[in-house]
């Protein structure tokens, strides 16, 4: 068996690797990479345009973003939380813009405006209070609310087309959305990487063993799919982005911050329309409200979209129940997650959400005309002969162990780092790639802790996201600044 000897290995082949893979270069071009995919191809399982909803959540519209609680109190602190780290991103983005990294702005992003729409008295009230409390902050300060079936034709004419005005319906939008194509983005940053010196991608392999050095490195043993034979890579550091695949690598590390952790598997299918017509009459994303015991991943919408540069309209997503931990993965990946030291919070969880559980499996049986008679809510119009049916990604959300010991379902996504450093891993879904880069300034920070505390990587820091180091939540002064230069670079106002 072949050795070789790196200083970071990542795993998988999606928009957290190529992130973090893109931010290492650019703080160390010295620094020496390989990044490991199982598939023949990068970019082909969650961050695959087809696989995600392409939205750059903000919370713009995301109304899972600003709970409402029993008593009509609506929190909006998430929502102010992803609308700053998606800003982050999108300096990130601007910056391998202007440096020519990516030529066109419009390969990957383009100006889609988000719009949230709600029917019926108690609906449009959330709406309202959401609207006035996130209207005042400086990061929605441009969001718009309407009742006027006037201004609503004039946002979504194809939602507000035959659109019974008996009953009361409201809608936000704001205009600077964006319609994100992951894939596209991230095999553009690959292909940059692949220029670089001292980087390395192997296709086809898959990990079999991680296991720790005497030394403190990690030794990892991957398997050539094609040819059979098996490599071992000595990397200083690992990062572990495989999607849904992250769980069962991270189990295999035997690290102690990967006890307690399980996967609840979450499969998801779009409605896709065939008529160009129709598709031509929508150009935004519109989201409702997920219904009485969906994930939050479930939140109905209706969505432009431009997927390997073609223009599509989706809706959905549709769940349902799955073993599966990835698109590609194996029905055996729930059961094999399974061990001593999470049977019991996996357990807990079952026991706790049978709603949910009921749910997704009523999903996983509609009919092809129940599922068109949801999107009626959202276009009267739609005909059953112009829509397909389209599987999506997998989602594997985190279930861990909570201060009790009982399992505790997550929908978030959450980085999981061995202590010394040497490991991290990224777990959970929404909103997953909008916050990419954020999420590996986070890893940056907890596994290279001396190296981006130096004057060097600080100042590089700041040229790659300027508003590095400060709150855009509290300074709206900075926040315009850097939005500014985001919206006009990445052509989005």
């Amino acid at each position: 068996m072949t050795a070789t000897n790196v200083d970071v290995l990542l795993v998988g082949g999606g928009v957290m690797s190529a992130t973090l893979g893109m931010l290492l270069k650019q703080l160390d071009p010295a620094m020496t990479i390989t990044l490991v995919e199982r598939l023949d191809h990068v970019a082909h399982e969650s961050t695959d345009g087809w696989n995600n909803a392409g939205t750059g959540h903000a919370g713009y519209c995301e109304l899972n973003y600003t709970p409402e609680d029993q008593n009509g109190n609506v929190t909006i602190e998430r929502a102010l939380a992803i609308n700053a780290s998606f800003e982050v991103t999108l300096q990130f983005w601007s910056y391998l813009v202007e440096q020519g990294i990516i030529q066109t702005p419009s390969d990957f992003i383009n100006a889609t405006a988000h719009q949230s729409f709600v029917w019926g008295e108690k609906d449009v009230a959330f709406l309202r209070k959401r609207h006035e409390l996130l209207s005042n902050h400086h990061l929605f300060a441009e969001m718009k609310f309407s009742q006027s079936p006037e201004q609503l034709r004039e946002w979504m004419p194809l939602i507000m087309s035959s659109r019974d005005t008996n009953v009361p319906f409201a809608a936000t939008r704001v205009e600077h959305g964006s319609d994100v194509d992951f894939g596209s983005l991230t095999r553009r940053m690959i292909a940059h990487l692949e220029q670089q010196d001292g980087f390395d991608l192997r296709l086809s392999h898959s990990v079999k063993s991680l296991r720790k050095s005497k030394r403190g490195h990690w030794r990892v043993v991957v398997e050539d799919e094609k040819t059979g034979k098996d490599l071992e890579i000595n990397a200083k550091f690992v990062f572990l982005g495989a999607g849904g695949g992250s769980l069962p690598l991270l189990q295999k590390s035997n690290i102690d911050e990967s006890q307690g952790y399980g996967g609840f598997p979450v499969s998801g299918q779009w409605l896709v329309c065939q008529d160009q017509d129709v598709v031509k009459r929508h150009s935004s994303k519109v989201y409702g409200k997920a219904p009485v015991g969906a994930p939050p991943m479930s939140v109905p919408h209706l969505d432009t979209r431009i997927i390997n540069g073609k223009p599509a309209l989706l809706f959905g997503p549709f769940a349902g129940f799955t073993t599966k931990f990835l698109k590609k993965g194996s029905v055996f990946d729930l059961f094999s997650s399974v061990k001593p030291y999470n049977v019991a919070p996996m357990m807990a969880v079952g026991r706790d959400n049978m709603d949910l559980t009921k749910y997704l499996i009523a999903e996983s049986f509609q009919s092809h005309k129940d599922r068109v008679a949801s999107l009626r809510n959202f276009f009267p119009d739609a005909q059953e002969k112009n829509w397909k049916l389209q599987n999506a990604g997998m989602r594997v959300q985190i279930i861990k162990k909570d201060a009790k010991g009982h399992g505790k379902l997550e929908f978030g996504t959450e980085i999981v780092a061995a202590k010394d450093g040497t490991l991290a891993a990224l777990l959970g879904a929404s909103p997953g790639a909008s916050t990419a880069v954020q999420a590996m300034i986070d890893v940056l920070e907890r596994c290279f802790k001396d190296r981006i505390a130096s004057p060097e990587w600080q100042a590089r820091m700041r040229e790659l996201v300027p508003s590095y180091g400060q709150s855009l939540v509290n300074d709206g002064a900075l926040l315009k600044q850097v939005r500014e230069r985001t919206l006009s670079t990445l052509k989005l106002r």
